[in-house]
């Protein structure tokens, strides 16, 4: 699923919505003493109140909301696993009745508990729906209307909720007319922030992938590795941090610790030209070729084959590696580069870096940042200084 197709099916989850239809919802709650099921309920949606609808639609929301390769990340389906999630989740799809499709999701749950422990009572909730997405936009002038003829999405998503203690507050009776300490016992189920979840089957090409699931982490950049590999046993991944890093270390070894502004700025910008040419595809990939080309163009010298290939090899022990441009690249248009020194921390944008410059200068370092209009401080404008005057002629 690309980003259009998940914001797509995201802003459907909203209430007398007859593109989606939501038919069953089924609750587990969980003990965190025990890693045991405490209670579990199966309803049809259609039966709970317009609130009780509101704070779930928000929650699933929720699951589908993040960058993706940071919050959001599209894994594809271990092959030959015993008990394989990608079987279980399928059947759960197709089945005819309650009693089997929450025997279906019963079975996920306990791959969650096994060898888990959970610092928090949690509440694993799973709907059954289909998603309808009309084959072209609706047109009021045309005979037929684009929602006569729909792509259909058959889909189960999960969402998993930690519990928090209830307040402690103090309430004023007004028929008593005295103050009373609100004792209430019963955990409150956080739906604004889920800590995991699924979408299964992915969406590619407006059509239902059932080799894929959308997997939603908790926090960017920090992916449940359990979650992944024995929940849903899912191939492993790479966050687009993880990624970063790594190109980073292979760009290090090929050129040296050392690197250039100027150099710098051209590999960002060499990058983000590819992303824009293929802005309406898939997003585009780096192999060890693609690196090479981007290093050479980008002016860093002693750049070949031979040594991209070796920095592959040595950084992450995989020669067909590929990046993608997206998580490599710092956010091009905004200031996404941290620049940190003793005196001052600088933001700035990977299109502007070109304009920074570190120099010697009477002996010492200095940054030096290319403006083109007078600096203000405290509103205060800045004197310009010439600092590199004509030297003095001796013989005058």
């Amino acid at each position: 699923m690309n980003k259009k197709d998940i914001a797509n099916f995201r802003k459907q989850f909203k209430l007398n919505n007859d593109l989606l239809e939501i038919s069953e919802i089924f609750n587990v709650y969980i003990m965190k003493e025990s890693s045991e099921i405490y209670h579990h309920q199966s309803l049809s949606f259609g039966l709970l109140e317009d609130e009780q609808k509101e704070l779930f639609m928000n929650n699933f929301k929720k699951v589908l909301t993040g960058q993706l390769d940071e919050k959001l990340f599209e894994l594809k389906f271990q092959r030959d696993v015993e008990n394989s999630s990608q079987l279980i989740l399928h059947q759960g799809l197709l089945s005819n009745n309650t009693e089997d499709w929450t025997h279906d999701m019963l079975q996920i749950v306990e791959k969650m508990l096994k060898e888990k422990q959970y610092e928090m009572d949690v509440v694993i909730t799973f709907i059954r729906g289909e998603y309808q997405k009309p084959m072209r936009a609706s047109n009021e002038e045309a005979e037929e209307s684009g929602r006569d003829t729909v792509y259909s999405h058959p889909f189960i998503l999960c969402s998993v909720n930690k519990t928090e203690d209830p307040k402690k507050e103090l309430l004023f009776d007004y028929v008593e007319k005295e103050f009373k300490y609100n004792i209430v016992v019963d955990p409150i189920i956080n739906l604004k922030a889920p800590i995991s979840g699924f979408l299964f089957p992915s969406i590619t090409d407006n059509a239902s992938d059932v080799n894929h699931v959308l997997y939603s982490s908790g926090k960017a950049n920090e992916l449940d590795e359990h979650f992944i590999e024995e929940v849903l046993n899912a191939e492993e991944i790479m966050t687009a941090k993880e990624d970063k890093v790594v190109f980073e270390e292979i760009v290090r070894n090929v050129a040296g610790n050392q690197i250039n502004t100027s150099n710098l700025s051209n590999v960002y910008e060499e990058i983000h030209r590819v992303m824009e040419e293929n802005e309406e595809e898939e997003i585009p990939k780096l192999d060890s070729t693609d690196v090479e080309r981007v290093l050479k163009t980008s002016g860093i010298k002693d750049v070949d084959k031979e040594k991209v290939d070796s920095a592959f090899k040595n950084v992450i022990d995989d020669e067909k590696h590929e990046f993608k441009a997206s998580s490599i690249v710092p956010k091009y248009n905004s200031k996404s580069i941290k620049i940190k020194t003793k005196i001052a921390d600088i933001s700035i944008s990977p299109q502007d870096l070109k304009y920074v410059r570190q120099v010697q200068m009477n002996g010492k370092l200095s940054l030096m940042l290319e403006v083109e209009e007078n600096t203000v401080i405290d509103g205060f404008e800045m004197i310009p200084e010439v600092l590199f005057g004509k030297a003095e002629d001796n013989n005058e």
